[in-house]
């Protein structure tokens, strides 16, 4: 396997594909990357050569947030929102969606698994 920035990038899949396996890099960029670069996305990954390689590598760091860089900025981010005690923040802090999202059903993403309450009674039990 090749690896760039870290990360090993699957041989079998065309470059394009391939480079999506890099934390901020999506097919949009990742075809950005090659055309700038003039490699051919449907080359193979584990065709590329230790050159190609590198110069892959530089110009992400260079040019794009990716990987460590990406991750610490949105963590850096969402530590500022709990800091400054917002709504948002808030959201994160408890572990519920953030963006308005309904949580009397589904939202189970950010939840986790059912948590049942033990000794609630039904409606049909009160009659």
């Amino acid at each position: 396997m090749a690896r760039v920035i870290g990360v090993d990038i699957p041989n079998n899949k065309r470059l394009e594909i391939a480079l999506t396996y890099i934390y901020g890099v999506g097919r949009p960029t990742s075809a950005r990357v090659c055309e700038e670069l003039e490699l051919d996305p449907g080359l193979k990954a584990g065709d590329l050569t230790e050159e190609q390689a590198t110069l892959i590598a530089n110009h992400l760091q260079k040019n794009y947030a990716v990987e460590g860089t990406l991750r610490r900025g949105i963590a850096g981010n969402i530590s500022r929102l709990r800091d400054i005690g917002c709504y948002r923040g808030a959201r994160h802090r408890r572990g519920l969606p953030v963006r308005g999202q309904r949580t009397r059903t589904n939202a189970r993403t950010r939840k986790g698994p059912k948590k049942t309450v033990a000794g609630k009674k039904s409606v049909k039990g009160m009659k």
